[in-house]
């Protein structure tokens, strides 16, 4: 188990979007970026002090959770208690949003991939509404969810979205099972895997199937007044929004887009290059078909517990695909789910040979070959014909040579 190798708070909110808020021509939206920004400095400067308290209190609580109203304070002591589990629900919509969020990641990491808690050792759930006034962000710091109530202009209450809690959970176990550093490659693949599990547990929650998913993160609470777009969008990163305000989307979704950017920037850019492992996964989960959480979810939470601090995209694509193999079996319709989302975003795995994916290729449909995606099929089903054929006259050879008399 990996503890608290991350000494950086994870906030849902990127970076460059904030910074693009401090050029809006709206005073309020100006003042609630810089206010986000400063607080969120801050706050990664008490993060490490927190973390060594944090890892010498991991004791089983069941994950009991507790909600607490900071009533637009940023002192967490002096926040009030809103909701227990045992006791009524609030008065306070905020409190009790936060409150069903943190049950159903919970329930979801129990039930569908038998992980207790964030830790796996039943971690205390805590979290904190109503944080700052105008607070543009929700984050996790190594220890509770803070949610703040956003401007009200381009972001709303962040308990308003489900997958934006069970992301910022997710920090939490990725810290607990792999530790992976919160710095370029491996920093965005750790705010890819809360993409996917925040993803998953409302998939999951609203039972649907991987076609039906929206794959958006973050949808309910950004941009209130403008439909349709998203943080980030699984499904085509590079295109969760695009308007005057906060200008378009930056994320890539192939390693050929992949942006190089100093670690001062967003850690290297975590929040925007998580969108090809992002693609990544959809890709896998529409090309397995049914619900997300189950084959697919295992294969990339196998592969999060095999990894560890600086693990990449291609060892984690790696790993994806042979935990694929070994959940599901070698070649399975699993196993070339992963090989070819990965390749789609510009990722081959590693020692695979490309007669192992063209051989699954061939067994479909010559109707399901002909989209286009597989342009050199016909060149390569004529070199097989012929090493076929060489290889029949060889083994012909060979017996004749063996009934022969010595």
């Amino acid at each position: 188990m990996f503890s608290n190798h991350c000494r950086c708070i994870n906030c849902i909110t990127p970076p460059h979007l904030l910074n693009r808020l401090l050029e809006s021509s709206d005073g309020r939206i100006r003042d609630a970026a810089l206010r986000t920004l400063l607080t969120t400095s801050r706050l990664r400067g008490e993060r490490t002090v927190r973390g060594l308290v944090a890892s010498a209190a991991l004791v089983s609580s069941q994950g009991r959770r507790t909600v607490f109203d900071c009533a637009n304070s940023i002192s967490l002591p002096s926040a009030t208690i809103g909701r227990t589990e045992d006791g009524p629900a609030s008065a306070d919509d905020s409190v009790n949003r936060a409150f069903e969020g943190l049950g159903l990641t919970r329930e979801f990491y129990k039930e569908i991939l038998d992980r207790d808690s964030l830790d796996g050792n039943g971690m205390r759930l805590n979290g904190y509404v109503h944080y700052n006034a105008s607070y543009n962000n929700a984050f996790w710091d190594g220890n509770e969810m803070i949610f703040g109530d956003g401007d009200g202009v381009l972001f709303t209450d962040f308990t308003k979205s489900l997958d934006v809690i069970a992301h910022e959970l997710t920090h939490g176990v990725t810290e607990f099972a792999a530790g992976l550093e919160y710095l370029n490659q491996s920093g965005a693949l750790n705010e890819s895997i809360s993409d996917v599990f925040g993803s998953l547990v409302k998939q999951w929650a609203a039972r649907q199937t991987a076609d039906q998913a929206d794959c958006l993160i973050g949808a309910e609470v950004f941009t209130p007044n403008i439909g349709g777009d998203a943080l980030r969008s699984m499904k085509n990163p590079g295109k969760a929004y695009n308007n005057n305000t906060l200008g378009q989307d930056p994320q890539p979704d192939h390693m050929s887009k992949y942006k190089n950017m100093p670690d001062t920037d967003d850690n290297g850019g975590v929040h925007i290059n998580s969108g090809i492992p992002n693609k990544a996964f959809h890709l896998t989960s529409v090309g397995i078909g049914g619900y997300a959480w189950e084959a697919p979810g295992h294969i990339w939470y196998a592969a999060l517990q095999a990894s560890n601090v600086t693990t990449d995209f291609q060892e984690f694509a790696d790993t994806t695909y042979l935990k694929a193999g070994q959940l599901y079996g070698s070649q399975a319709a699993e196993q070339q789910a992963v090989l070819s989302a990965w390749k789609e975003v510009g990722i081959r795995i590693s020692g695979v040979l490309a007669l192992a994916g063209t051989t699954a290729r061939m067994r479909r449909p010559m109707a399901d070959i002909s989209n286009g995606r597989d342009e050199d099929q016909a060149v390569v089903a004529r070199k097989i014909e012929q090493l076929t054929g060489q290889l029949a006259t060889l083994s012909k050879q060979v017996a004749s040579l063996r009934s022969k008399p010595h």
